[in-house]
C-alpha cells in the first residue's frame, strides 16, 4: 500500500512538490541534487527577498557613481596639472627670452663702454631698444613676439636712471666709489605659436663705472705676495688680477675685502727660496677667489706687457685720442720733458694742445740733469734728471708760455724721460727733491725710468709727519719703473758707502704708486708688498711713514737686480696706511687711471607691461 506524503505547501508552491517519499528510501536521495532548496536544511530560507535584492543594486548603483566621480575629479585633476604644467613651462621659456634679450643689450653697452665711454652708450639708447633676437639670429626666435613696456613690438624698455656722478658702487664693488651711470633695460617677450596666450617680463638694471684705480691700498696685474717678517695691518682693499700668495712670518691683517682674479693661497709663491716661520693671516671682512679681473681700457688685454705701455712714449703713429693713447701719461700730462745725449724738449702734452707749446729753455729753472749718486741694489752709478718741486711751483705759478695753455693753472701732470745713452756701469732715473710742499693741484708724475723721493713728500703741515693725517696733502701719484725712497737724511756723497755710513731719518710720504717689481724666481724673493718700496739706507729705529696706494701693474724693465742684496738697506719701522683721501674724487691725484666696470646691480622677474620694479 502506497502513502501519500502530505504538505501544508501548495501544490503550485514549486518543485519541492514534485519530491515524493519511495518506500526505502530517503527525502535526500529522490530529491534532484542540483537543487538549492531540496539541500538546504530550511528550505524556507533559501527562497529570495525582493526587497535585499533591490537595497543591493542600489548600493551597487551608489558605489558604481562614487566611482565615477572619482575618476572624474582625478581626470579632471590631472588635465589641470597637467595645464598648469604647460603653462608654467611657456611661462619660463618666455622669461628665458626676455633675459636674452636684455643680455643682448648688456653685451653691446658692455662693448661700447669699454670702447668709446659712456656718452657713446647714451647717444646709442635707441639703437638698443631695437636690439632684440631675431629669427635671422636663430630660427628659434620666430616663436617669440617682443615688447616694451608700452606695447610696442620688436623693442624694450632702456633707459639711463641716473647720470655720471662719482657715487658708491654696487654689487662686487661695494665698498668703493666710481664715475658710474645707472641704466635700466626690460624686456617682455611672449610665446606666439603656443595654445598658452602667457607673457613674461625681465629686469635688469646695471652700472657702468669708472673705478680710480688708486682706490686700492694694494692692487696688482700679476702675482702678489705678502709677506712681512713683522706684524702688518693693510687697511685699505686689495685686489690681485692674478694670484695672491700668503706666507707671512707674522700677523698679517687685512682690515678690507681682498679679492683675486685666481687664487688667495695661504702658502709662498713657487720659486720663493725662503722659510718663514708659520705666522697668522687675519681677514676682518670678506676674502674671495675666482673674482672678474679688473682691467684698463687700453683698447687690448692687460698682460704686464701691454699695461706697460702707459709709462712708455708712444710710437709716432698711435692717436692721443686712441684708447691705449688717452690711458698713456704721456699724452695725459701738461708738461713733457725728454732728455736725450745731447738735448731737452720741453713741451705742452699732446691732450693740451698737440704739443704745440714750448718752454723753451725755461726746464732749467726747477730741474738739472747732472746730479749723480750710486745705487747699492743695482750696483750702478745713477745720472738723474732731477725736479726741485719748490722751484717749480714757483715757476708754474708765474711762467707765461704753459700756463695759459693749460688752463691759466698750475702744472699738476709731468711726463719726465731721460732716454740717455750709459755704459754697463750708470743707469739713467728721475727723482723728486724739495717736495714736503706741492703745487696746488697736486702732482702726478709719470717716467719709464727708475724714480726716486728724497725726503718729506707732500706733508707740508710738520705736525703731521709721521702720522696717517693726510688733511693738508694734495692729490699725489708717482708712476714708474721702480721707486726708491731716499729718507730726509740722505746723502749723495755717501751713497757709495757702507751701509753704516748711510744714516736714514723718519721720514713721511703721501702717494700713490704705480710701479713695477722684480718677480719671485731664479733663487730670489720679489720682495713682496712689505719691500714694494725700495731703500738704499740703514733705518734701523727710524720709521718710514706711508699713506697712499700701491699699484704693481708690471715688472720692471730697467731697475731689475733683485731684492735681497748684502749691504743694501735695514728695513724701516713701516708706518703705513691707506689715504682715505682717494675715496673722494675731488682729492684723487691728477690724471689718475681708471678701471671700467659693467657692474649688474639688480635683477628681477616683473609684471608684463611694467617700466619699473
Amino acid at each position: 500500500m502506497k502513502t501519500r506524503l502530505h504538505s501544508n505547501r501548495p501544490a503550485d508552491a514549486g518543485p519541492i512538490a514534485d519530491c515524493r517519499l519511495q518506500e526505502g528510501k530517503s527525502v535526500r536521495s529522490i530529491c534532484n541534487p542540483q537543487s538549492a532548496i531540496c539541500n538546504s536544511p530550511n528550505p524556507q530560507s533559501a527562497i529570495r527577498n525582493p526587497q535585499s535584492a533591490g537595497y543591493a543594486m542600489a548600493m551597487v548603483l551608489v558605489f558604481l557613481g562614487l566611482t565615477m566621480f572619482v575618476l572624474s575629479g582625478a581626470m579632471n585633476w590631472s588635465a589641470s596639472i597637467a595645464f598648469q604644467t604647460e603653462r608654467n613651462n611657456t611661462y619660463f621659456a618666455a622669461a628665458a627670452a626676455a633675459e636674452a634679450a636684455t643680455e643682448s643689450v648688456l653685451a653691446r653697452i658692455s662693448y661700447d663702454y669699454q670702447n668709446s665711454g659712456e656718452p657713446c652708450v647714451y647717444a646709442a639708447l635707441d639703437s638698443y631698444r631695437t636690439n632684440v633676437p631675431s629669427p635671422s639670429q636663430n630660427s628659434y626666435w620666430a616663436t617669440f613676439e617682443f615688447k616694451d613696456g608700452a606695447g610696442v613690438t620688436n623693442r624694450m624698455l632702456v633707459e639711463r636712471l641716473s647720470p655720471t656722478n662719482f657715487v658708491p658702487l654696487s654689487s662686487q664693488y661695494s665698498g668703493l666709489n666710481g664715475l658710474a651711470s645707472t641704466y635700466r633695460v626690460i624686456s617682455n617677450a611672449r610665446d606666439a605659436v603656443g595654445r598658452q596666450n602667457v607673457q613674461a617680463a625681465v629686469g635688469q638694471d646695471l652700472q657702468i663705472a669708472s673705478i680710480p684705480i688708486y682706490q686700492f691700498a694694494v692692487f696688482y696685474n700679476i702675482d702678489m705676495e705678502v709677506n712681512p717678517g713683522a706684524n702688518m695691518t693693510v687697511k685699505g682693499r686689495v685686489h690681485g688680477n692674478a694670484n695672491i700668495y700668503l706666507d707671512t712670518g707674522a700677523t698679517l691683517t687685512f682690515a678690507n675685502d681682498v679679492t683675486a682674479a685666481s687664487e688667495i693661497v695661504l702658502d709662498k709663491k713657487p720659486g720663493d727660496p725662503l722659510t718663514r716661520s708659520p705666522g697668522t693671516v687675519i681677514f676682518q671682512k670678506e676674502h674671495d677667489s675666482g673674482v672678474a679681473s679688473m682691467t684698463l681700457p687700453i683698447g687690448t688685454n692687460n698682460s704686464p706687457d701691454a699695461v706697460h705701455a702707459l709709462i712708455e712714449i708712444p710710437p709716432l703713429l698711435e692717436s692721443p685720442t686712441s684708447l691705449m693713447g688717452k690711458q698713456r701719461f704721456y699724452n695725459k700730462a701738461d708738461l713733457v720733458l725728454i732728455v736725450t745725449d745731447t738735448t731737452v724738449t720741453a713741451t705742452s702734452g699732446a691732450l693740451v694742445d698737440g704739443m704745440a707749446t714750448s718752454i723753451g729753455v725755461q726746464w732749467t729753472y726747477f730741474m738739472s740733469t747732472n746730479v749723480t749718486f750710486y745705487n747699492k741694489r743695482e750696483g750702478k752709478t745713477i745720472l738723474c734728471s732731477e725736479i726741485d718741486v719748490a722751484k717749480l711751483i714757483i715757476w708754474s705759478a708765474t711762467n707765461t708760455l704753459l700756463r695759459p695753455v693749460i688752463g691759466n693753472r698750475d702744472v699738476a701732470q709731468i711726463y719726465l724721460a731721460d732716454m740717455r745713452t750709459h755704459s754697463s756701469g750708470s743707469k739713467s732715473s728721475v727723482r723728486l727733491v724739495n717736495a714736503q710742499t706741492l703745487p696746488s693741484l697736486g702732482l702726478s708724475l709719470a717716467t719709464p725710468n727708475p724714480a726716486y723721493i728724497q725726503g718729506h713728500f707732500n706733508c707740508p703741515t710738520s705736525a703731521h709727519l709721521g702720522t696717517t693725517n693726510t688733511s693738508s696733502a694734495k692729490g699725489a701719484a708717482l708712476a714708474a719703473d721702480a721707486i726708491t725712497i731716499l729718507s730726509s737724511g740722505w746723502n749723495d756723497a755717501n751713497s757709495s758707502a757702507a751701509l753704516s755710513a748711510r744714516s736714514a731719518a723718519n721720514t713721511t710720504v703721501n702717494c700713490a704708486f704705480l710701479v713695477g717689481i722684480v718677480p719671485t724666481g731664479g733663487g730670489y724673493y720679489s720682495g713682496g708688498v712689505e719691500n714694494l718700496t725700495r731703500f738704499l739706507e740703514n733705518w734701523s729705529g727710524d720709521t718710514f711713514t706711508y699713506n697712499g696706494s700701491m699699484v704693481v701693474l708690471f715688472d720692471s724693465r730697467h731697475a731689475v737686480a733683485p731684492w735681497g742684496g748684502g749691504d743694501v738697506y735695514s728695513p724701516p719701522v713701516r708706518n703705513w696706511s691707506f689715504d682715505l683721501n682717494y675715496m673722494d674724487a675731488a682729492k684723487l691725484p691728477p690724471g689718475t687711471p681708471q678701471i671700467q666696470a659693467m657692474i649688474r646691480a639688480r635683477w628681477a622677474l616683473v609684471r608684463p607691461g611694467s617700466t619699473s620694479f
